[in-house]
């Protein structure tokens, strides 16, 4: 499978994408109007704590409290009241695990975590553990073997882990340890709001968390960024130095595998298949519905094929747009009916394979008997429609439009290309 990583930047937005034998699997969007805050690390002060929430809200600087959860606290004793463990005023040392969510703040914890390429430190937690996604057990206990919990720290190797010696393994371990030591020292002289510790730029972590060793390269259109993000992988990630390559080629970079293209067919409602059917998407606040139709597809034989056919082609067009789209939340599947119980169980099946290369947590449910699917996905930044569009205020904020923002940086881009 041939993959590649097409990296747009410009001073007022970074787009990220990862292309799978010239379809856009993923898109990735950094607005210097509003970062990402996922994995910072706050000094915050409890707002209000809220019992029957069991939860507290945090000041950490902005104009909304972050919201905490007792679930997400470090220690916490099943049964206990969320007031006997915080309390209104206390100085609390928390990390954002949410970004903001439409009318929601972001969601914070004190379960810390920090990334390196090949592992990931859990600080108070001394436990080794493997990613999930690392399912042969023989590397999951070789991995094991390779390091111990000290110092009141644990560790989780990432799926990267598979590919890496134990020298590069050792290298992230001291890197980690000596981020972690400088987050406290920096917590103990940091006032209320203050941010301790901050996220790598999207250039450098989608090296560090979304590019695989096995990619076939990543092609960034800014010199400077290409040289930071090669000087960068020269610590944590080798492999992948020579693979970044600078775009100096006139042609916009999103024009190859007609990325951009592919990104604006993504905000539409309606997505037609080759065979003549098509998918609607409509996502509200509290669901996703998704719903396949066989359109002017009739076929020629069996009519339960043809819908069986069709079925099957709208697995992998889901999965795609999905991932995409980044729908999350409770997704429902509106498959057209079957008869054949064989041919249920092999298409809920297609689709667990289908979603089973989302770096994204996903759970798939039965098939019911109307044909529909009820799936999570887990939602930790908003979705593509989201952060490119607005409600349209001329059919009663039923549809949506893009953004002045996403229209200002589109005629950007243009200006930019023609200078």
């Amino acid at each position: 499978m041939a993959e590649e990583i097409l990296v747009n930047v410009t001073s007022r937005e970074v787009r990220v994408a990862l292309v799978e034998n010239g379809i856009l699997q993923e898109i990735y969007i950094e607005r210097s109007s509003h970062a990402s805050l996922l994995g910072n690390i706050y000094k915050g002060r409890v707002h209000r704590v809220v019992g029957g929430l069991q939860a507290a809200f945090v000041d950490i600087g902005f104009d909304r409290a972050a919201f905490l959860h007792i679930s997400d606290l470090h220690t916490t004793i099943l049964g206990t009241d969320i007031r006997e463990l915080l309390h209104q005023g206390q100085e609390i040392l928390v990390q954002v695990y949410k970004d903001s969510l439409g009318s929601k703040g972001v969601r914070v914890t004190t379960q810390f975590t920090l990334p390196a390429r090949y592992l990931v430190l859990t600080p108070g937690i001394e436990k080794i553990a493997v990613s999930q996604r690392i399912t042969d057990e023989a590397t999951r206990e070789q991995l094991l073997k390779i390091l111990s919990p000290a110092n009141n720290n644990g560790y989780i190797f990432r799926t990267a882990a598979v590919t890496a010696n134990s020298d590069a393994i050792a290298i992230d371990k001291a890197f980690l340890e000596t981020a972690w030591r400088t987050v406290l020292a920096r917590s103990l002289k940091a006032k209320v709001g203050e941010c301790v510790y901050t996220e790598q730029p999207i250039i450098l972590r989608l090296l560090r968390d979304i590019v695989p060793d096995t990619i076939d390269r990543v092609r960034v259109d800014q010199a400077h960024a290409a040289d930071e993000m090669r000087g960068f992988a020269k610590h944590s990630a080798p492999k992948l130095v020579e693979r970044i390559e600078y775009h100096a080629n006139q042609q916009p970079i999103f024009d190859i595998h007609r990325v951009e293209t592919q990104l604006q067919e993504a905000l539409r409602r309606k997505i037609y298949l080759k065979s003549g059917g098509y998918l609607i998407f409509d996502q509200t606040e509290a669901i996703v519905a998704i719903d396949v139709n066989s359109g002017s597809y009739l076929g020629r034989g069996n009519p339960d094929e043809t819908i069986f056919k069709t079925n099957k082609e709208a697995v992998d067009v889901i999965a795609q747009q999905v991932r995409l789209r980044n729908l999350g939340g409770i997704i429902i599947i509106d498959f057209i009916d079957m008869i054949n119980p064989e041919h249920k169980i092999e298409l809920l099946g297609l689709l667990r394979v289908a979603f089973a290369k989302d770096s994204v947590k996903t759970e798939v449910s039965e098939l019911t008997s109307l044909g529909l699917v009820q799936m999570t996905r887990k939602r930790t930044r908003e979705s593509l429609e989201r952060i490119l569009c607005v409600s349209c205020p001329l059919c009663l904020h039923r549809g949506t439009i893009k953004s002045p923002e996403t229209i200002s940086n589109e005629l950007f881009r243009i200006q930019q290309e023609k200078e």
